[in-house]
């Protein structure tokens, strides 16, 4: 049986890589990229089952790639987890907005990976 996919998008090493490894560690497969504007032609091509995104990117703003992803028929249905080193209501608003399904700061993405998971997958 072929193992369920996992989009993450970061630039920064930390905790990005830890992100990846968590996954693998859960039984995901992991395809990991740096470039959120590549995010909605890489979810449409791969399928993965959920996207984690890292909203602190340095270079490009990924809220408007979350948002192609949500506008997009092909890949609207993916669930989008995402995280930044600190979250407030403002912040979890916008990212909202933009898509996400999802979002959790840097200690909980890595200790909550499991239970934000089982959320972000539901089904409604």
């Amino acid at each position: 049986m072929t193992k369920p996919l996992a989009l993450v998008v970061y630039q920064s090493l930390m905790p990005g890589s830890q992100v990846v490894n968590r996954l693998q560690d859960l039984g995901y497969r992991v395809l990991s990229m740096n470039d959120p504007w590549a995010l909605r032609e890489t979810a449409e091509r791969e399928k993965p089952i959920v996207v984690v995104i890292d909203l602190a990117c340095k270079s490009i703003d990924p809220l408007p790639a979350i948002t192609a992803v949500r506008q997009n028929g092909a890949t609207s249905h993916i669930p989008i987890v995402a995280f930044a080193q600190s979250v407030d209501d403002p912040f979890i608003e916008t990212a909202q907005n933009a898509g996400v399904t999802l979002v959790a700061n840097e200690a909980a993405i890595l200790t909550q990976l499991p239970r934000l998971l089982d959320r972000a997958l539901e089904c409604d």
